[in-house]
């Protein structure tokens, strides 16, 4: 089964789960993203892998339209659900990848794309996408979680998130997104970094996970060196996994 496949059953199955995710609805990052992002009320903007439909719902009431893509059918329902509920009218939703995208040169005044790019396959290819949609000077709002610029702490993360839901491809670096960026002509305008605390109950309970699987994410969080316990600030209570602290980005480029 290719990763796409698997990111239509994991979200498929855990759309609703999505919608109502702390971190993915109350994240202060969807603040800071619509803050960094110039508006006059006139644009259309495109929401990549919309997921839930938070950040499309964010910026409805600011934007003239908004068109909302994803690759997995039940989560653009329970989006459209959650925005529809919410009175906003100006969002269309449409089944797409993101990887090859289903609009036309640069048809966007703005594209976002939050907590998503971690499950692209080919995440140059989903630059050159967005560059593409894209009109000249165009602003692209990304936001994602990373890993440390360390080789041991960049397996760690990415293993774990790997255990956890099997349709992770790979978190990158703070460096590889700005090196992908650059390379592709959308040039770095303003960058945040951020940290993310990650109660371990509820990131297990958002993929569904089975009391073995959870037993042996924890089993091999616990097994983690003591280097990578401090630099993810684990929380331990007794012989369980309670948080830990990762990281992400929100990163502001504009099309030249």
């Amino acid at each position: 089964m290719d990763i796409k496949k698997d990111v239509q059953q994991q979200f498929g199955k855990n759309a609703a789960s999505y919608v109502s995710s702390p971190i993915h609805k109350d994240g202060k990052d969807l603040l800071q993203m619509v803050q960094m992002a110039k508006l006059n009320g006139l644009e259309h903007l495109l929401d990549i892998a919309t997921g839930g439909g938070h950040t499309a719902n964010a910026f409805a009431p600011l934007v003239k339209k908004i068109t909302a893509v994803d690759l997995t059918t039940e989560m653009l329902v329970a989006a459209e659900n959650f925005i529809g509920k919410n009175g906003h009218r100006n969002v269309e939703f449409v089944q797409g990848d993101a990887e090859k995208l289903p609009f036309e040169d640069e048809s966007f005044d703005i594209v976002t794309c939050r907590i998503a790019p971690h499950h692209f396959p080919n995440v140059d290819l989903f630059i050159k996408e967005v560059q593409r949609v894209l009109k000249p000077k165009g602003q692209f709002l990304l936001d994602d979680n990373v890993v440390p610029e360390n080789k041991e702490f960049d397996q760690f993360y990415n293993t774990i998130e790997k255990m956890r839901d099997y349709s992770h491809f790979r978190a990158w670096k703070k460096s590889e997104w700005i090196q992908k960026l650059e390379d592709s002509s959308l040039e770095i305008y303003e960058w945040h970094r951020f940290e993310k605390t990650f109660h371990f109950e509820s990131w297990c309970a958002n993929m569904k996970l089975s009391e073995p699987e959870k037993e042996d994410l924890n089993k091999y969080i616990l097994e983690a060196s003591q280097k990578i316990k401090d630099k993810f600030r684990l929380v331990i209570e007794k012989e369980k996994v309670f948080s830990f602290v990762g990281e992400a980005i929100i990163l502001k480029a504009i099309r030249r």
